[in-house]
């Protein structure tokens, strides 16, 4: 019923009200209305309605009660009362860690604006935090890339690994097997000089031809005073001549003087001109290497009478052990440096070769897979992905994933089991090597603080080392600028990338 009501209705009602109430209820109402009406009683008498109102509330609770009690006693006693047990489903406890819980760094410095820069074509890179082993930064880090002559520094830890950094690499000159013939064994030591006692080459401190023929001249002539030396057999057996030069290499890369084929025995690295780090090679080595060997030897007899003048050279191999004069290389913690800072491609490929002979393979390119990489898992570093075609980083078909690089460098840095001799090898941003003039301008707050091996062939522009950075974490890093599209702009923004990652440290978003 609402508001609206008729008022005939209304009427009717206050009539029925007014015949049903007391008398004393009509008088009394409007001397309620006129005192202020219930609000009024309240006032005046306080205390009689508080206990009127508890008198009520106790009466109906009363009430309740008797009413449940009645309901309680009527029920059939005699019926069992079953109460089902609730249905519990046990959830299978939660795996909990037995590491104990540590909060996660959130890092804010982001370096992904130099990382997109277009002449990186595409960017395979990897930063880690060199102390813990933390992955500070990754693009396609586990994807393998040609990493150019940064493959040296992986052919450098598996020298140090098998040959250790105090081996020397022997050239020897044994008593023939017929009357008037020595033989020249080469193993692969690419630093004997044919220069001149106190003139050097690029390999400063090498071995001489000139000290090996004299020592053969001195002890010929005790041994066969009258028999003069006609026949000199150059022998390169120690791996394979025919193995000397990769499928893979370019052409270019011999006659603009970067690489020259791989023969066991050469003096100078085959050079030209034993002085220039580049310089044309030959596609002779041996030949070239037996030729100079005579010149020496005429030089050393000095009574014109130990050495025919008609005396030849041929190709052969020793058949005994008799040694008339030897030569050593200096050690290979002295080698490296020599192959690192100028990235010489003959050091990277006669050590790789030694390394595989060394350690029981038979020095070919193809042996080399197998021997680098078994050597790199001494420090954890998987062979999955790595493909090794040479020890130079020459061959396209090199690959190797950044993440892999980066865990090797991270016991570089650390100098465990004789990589001291690699890291201190690595060229210096701005002060040493293959990287002394680059970091340049806004770059050149991280000169002297990234020691890094560059790379570069057709395709694929590369860097990789350690980082010590501005706030003083030690990070290592590797970045591969490969495939389509990348030029010589790429070596530029490479040092932009790092100076980046040097500004951030340990704030390092992979962002």
């Amino acid at each position: 019923m609402t508001d609206e009501q008729p008022t005939s209705r209304r009427a009717a009602r206050a009539s029925a009200e007014a015949a049903a109430a007391p008398a004393g209820a009509e008088a009394a109402a409007p001397a309620a209305k006129k005192s202020g009406g219930i609000g009024a009683l309240l006032r005046k008498h306080p205390t009689a309605w508080i206990v009127s109102a508890g008198a009520v509330v106790f009466l109906l609770l009363g009430t309740g009660s008797v009413f449940a009690g009645v309901a309680w006693a009527s029920r059939d006693t005699d019926e069992p009362v079953s109460t089902p047990s609730p249905s519990i489903t046990t959830p299978d406890p939660r795996p909990v860690s037995t590491l104990p819980a540590t909060a996660s760094r959130l890092r804010t410095c982001s370096i992904a604006g130099a990382a997109a820069d277009g002449r990186l074509a595409t960017l395979y890179g990897t930063v880690i935090r060199a102390d813990t082993g933390e992955v500070l930064f990754d693009r396609n880090g586990s994807t393998p890339a040609p990493p150019a002559s940064v493959l040296k520094v992986l052919t450098a830890a598996a020298a140090i690994s098998v040959l250790g950094p105090d081996f020397r690499i022997t050239t020897s000159v044994y008593e023939g097997s017929s009357p008037g013939t020595i033989v020249l064994v080469g193993r692969g030591d690419t630093t004997l000089s044919r220069l001149p006692v106190g003139q050097e080459s690029v390999y400063a401190g090498a071995p001489k031809l000139q000290t090996l023929a004299e020592g053969v001249i001195a002890q010929y002539s005790a041994r066969h005073p009258d028999v003069p030396i006609t026949n000199v057999v150059l022998d390169s057996s120690y791996w394979s001549s025919g193995d000397a030069w990769e499928p893979t290499w370019r052409e270019d890369q011999r006659t603009e003087g970067y690489q020259a084929p791989a023969t066991a025995l050469q003096v100078d690295g085959d050079r030209d001109n034993p002085r220039a780090a580049v310089s044309p090679r030959s596609t002779d080595p041996v030949g070239r290497a037996g030729n100079a060997f005579l010149d020496a030897l005429r030089a050393a007899d000095t009574s014109g009478t130990v050495v025919d003048p008609a005396v030849a050279t041929s190709l052969g191999t020793a058949v005994g052990t008799d040694v008339l004069a030897e030569v050593q290389s200096q050690p290979l913690r002295t080698l490296l440096p020599q192959m690192l800072l100028p990235s010489d491609n003959m050091l990277g490929e006669m050590l790789a070769r030694i390394t595989s002979k060394q350690s029981g393979g038979n020095g070919s390119a193809a042996s080399l897979q197998g021997t680098i990489t078994s050597q790199l898992t001494r420090w954890g570093v998987p062979a999955t992905g790595i493909v090794i075609k040479d020890g130079s980083g020459l061959s396209p078909q090199n690959a190797v994933p950044t993440n892999a690089l980066t865990i090797l460098l991270r016991s570089v840095r650390d100098g465990v089991d004789g990589l001291d001799a690699v890291r201190d090898g690595l060229p210096v941003a701005g002060k040493s090597g293959t990287i002394s003039s680059r970091f340049t301008g806004d770059n050149a707050v991280a000169r002297g603080n990234v020691f890094a091996k560059s790379g570069m062939i057709r395709g694929s522009y590369t860097l990789a080392g350690i980082i010590n950075s501005a706030d003083g974490t030690p990070l290592v890093f590797s970045f591969f600028a490969a495939r389509d599209g990348v030029e010589s702009g790429a070596r530029a923004a490479l040092d932009t990338l790092t100076t980046a990652a040097f500004r951030c440290g340990d704030n390092l978003s992979n962002n």
